[in-house]
This record gives C-alpha cells, sequence and structure tokens, in this order.
C-alpha cells in the first residue's frame, strides 16, 4: 500500500541514518568517529579529518534538537573530548577553514545545551581565526596559516556566518562589523556578479587568478548561508536577494536537469560538499519568497537518497545519492546523507509537505 512522506516519516528516516552513524562509525577508543567503515584494523584512525569532526558534531547538534534525547548530547560531550584529546589539548590548527567550522559547531552546540566548554571553545577559535584577515587580494581571510595571500570561499563566507553568529549570540557590535567586512569581501571578490554563482578561490597559484573552474556545492551553500545570516541580523532585503540569486545559478549549474539530483563530488573531502549546500539551502526555504521550489529540490534529493542511494537497513550513504554506497564508507559521505535527511525532516515539519507517496 502507498503510503504519504509525511513528517512523521522524515523524522524516521533521519533517526535511522543518525543510528547508522553511531552503529557503525564510533569509535569508544577515541570518542571519536572512525573516519570510515568498515574498519577492522584500525587503520582508518590514522589520519584526523578535524573538519569532519566540525561536521559531526553538528549533525549532532541536529538530532539533540530534533529530539531532547539525551543520547545525542552525551555524544556531544565525549566528542567534545574525543576531538581536543586528537589535537593535543587545545581547539586552533592551522587551517582557517577548519577553526571555522569547529568554531560554528561548538556554537551551535553551546546554544542548543548551554555547556558552557562549548562557548568556551568557539570564542577561543574566533580570536585565531581573526589573525587570518590580511591586505592580500584586497582584503579576506587567508586559507592556511602557511599560504596567507591566497584566499578562497571556504575561509571566507563560514567566517561570515561564525561572525554573525558570534553577534546574535553575545551582542558584540565588533561581530557585526567583521561579518559585513568578510561577506562584503566574498562578495565583490569571489561572486559572479552577472548569475550569482560562486567561485572558490583567488591567488591559489600566485598570478592573482580566480579558480572559476572549480565548481562546488559547497561555496554556493556557504554563501547562501553567510547572506542569510545578515538579512535575519540586518532586514535588509539585498542579502535575501543574493542567497536567492546564488541558489538558482548553483541548481543551473550544478544539478541534474528533470530531477534536480545533486552531483556526485568525491568520497574524501568532497564527500561533505552536497550536505554543507544542502544544510544552508534549507534554512533558505524557510525565508525566501521561493522557498517552496527550493524546498522541492531538496526532498527531491531526500527521496532518490532513500530510494536508490542507501543500503539496506543500515542506512549508509555514499557520495552519489542515486545509487548504493560502495564497500567502504567514508564518514564524509557518511554526513552528508545525514545531514539531508535531517533536513528533510526539518523541512517536513515547518510545512513543506511532501506529496509523493511511495510503497
Amino acid at each position: 500500500m502507498a503510503q504519504p512522506l509525511t513528517a512523521a516519516t522524515w523524522e524516521a528516516r533521519a533517526e535511522l541514518a543518525q543510528r547508522g552513524l553511531e552503529t557503525r562509525f564510533w569509535n569508544e577508543n577515541i570518542e571519536m568517529y572512525n573516519i570510515a567503515t568498515p574498519c577492522p584494523d584500525g587503520s582508518c584512525n590514522t589520519i584526523f579529518h578535524y573538519w569532519w569532526m566540525a561536521h559531526a558534531v553538528e549533525t549532532v547538534t541536529d538530532g539533540w534538537e530534533r529530539t531532547g534525547d539525551p543520547f545525542y548530547k552525551e555524544r556531544l560531550s565525549r566528542l567534545y573530548r574525543g576531538i581536543l584529546a586528537r589535537n593535543g589539548g587545545v581547539w586552533p590548527n592551522r587551517m582557517y577553514d577548519d577553526m571555522e567550522w569547529m568554531a560554528i559547531a561548538w556554537l551551535r552546540a553551546y546554544r542548543a545545551t548551554g555547556e558552557e566548554e562549548y562557548k568556551r571553545a568557539a570564542l577561543t577559535l574566533w580570536e585565531d581565526i581573526k589573525t587570518g584577515w590580511n591586505g592580500h587580494m584586497g582584503g579576506g581571510i587567508a586559507w592556511q596559516k602557511t599560504q596567507l595571500d591566497y584566499k578562497n570561499t571556504p575561509a571566507n563566507a563560514p567566517a561570515a556566518i561564525l561572525a554573525a553568529r558570534l553577534f546574535e549570540a553575545f551582542g558584540r557590535e565588533e561581530d557585526l562589523v567583521w561579518a559585513h567586512n568578510i561577506y562584503d569581501w566574498q562578495l565583490r571578490t569571489l561572486v559572479d556578479p552577472a548569475t550569482g554563482f560562486v567561485w572558490d578561490g583567488v591567488n591559489r597559484t600566485g598570478d592573482g587568478s580566480i579558480d572559476k573552474d572549480w565548481k562546488f556545492t559547497y561555496c554556493q551553500g556557504v554563501v547562501i548561508g553567510a547572506a542569510l545570516e545578515l538579512f535575519r541580523l540586518t532586514g535588509e532585503r539585498r542579502y535575501l536577494t543574493d542567497a536567492g540569486r546564488t541558489w538558482q545559478a548553483a541548481v543551473a549549474e550544478l544539478t541534474a536537469p528533470g530531477t534536480g539530483l545533486l552531483p556526485p563530488e568525491g568520497g574524501g573531502d568532497g564527500g561533505l560538499f552536497k550536505g554543507i549546500f544542502v544544510r544552508y539551502a534549507g534554512r533558505l526555504a524557510g525565508a525566501w519568497d521561493d522557498g517552496r521550489a527550493v524546498a522541492e529540490v531538496l526532498l527531491a534529493n531526500a527521496r532518490i537518497l532513500w530510494e536508490r542511494g542507501r543500503t539496506g537497513d543500515d542506512a549508509l550513504f555514499g557520495e552519489r545519492w542515486d545509487r548504493p554506497p560502495a564497500a567502504v564508507v567514508p564518514l564524509s559521505t557518511q554526513l552528508s546523507g545525514t545531514i539531508l535527511l535531517e533536513t528533510a525532516a526539518a523541512l517536513a515539519k515547518s510545512g513543506y509537505a511532501d506529496d509523493h507517496t511511495e510503497r
């Protein structure tokens, strides 16, 4: 019998994805997630993917906010200890974009749980992140501490999101100034003025050129997110217009005609790109005049993932959302799939009805 895809259906699917993350990736010994499954000999823990763990923190926070289940709050506490220990007892590292994701994650976890140590982590990271701003390429935050003249979207749009949220949380005017300055640099440097499509970076090769051929969902998502934060704080419609233009450009450039399916972008770092895009596009659905069209694309991707892109009862996800994953599943792609299902659940709960049915 055909069943409607209700909010409860999507919530149950999001929960199953979260449980797959726990049962197949969680490692008690290191209090973090393994970076792949299966991991029979522990070799998949030799690499510390700091920024993947930041997105794991956010994904666990998704579960906490959806359910209020104490399991998720405890998991955040364990992750905090595990990541901090693996990073040598400090939070900063050499990658500005990585630190931004970690700060965004712990700030959100702080606001969801009230745990003061999460707040301290976010603020400590923010002080380090601000040192990445310099005059190369007319401003902007560098990608890493050993290459201060290379600026890119991954190091700037998330920083604008972070600064805006810090202002919202603590009311410090200087954080709002940072958000405006970073966003303005991003807009004039790495967003196509004709279309709103977001370019990846500038001066990577030392000649001032822009990497316009690097077309990633990630970059579109974080600019949408930064524009939305500034719209929420200021009420200025131009930010919402920016977000909508970038959404439309991303759909036109990156999705499959007819289905709106988002592209595969690899199983390493690229495995997280779609999840980041979906997270911020989901927020656009609730703010933009054409939000229903955004929701329809995201829900279509969620349906494809569930029907064609997972393993059976384990709900494991690979780099493609239209076919089952390979034998070894990276944490990055599992997180993206889980973010998509959490977003679908949130959209359905907010009133974006999914009229499709399935057996």
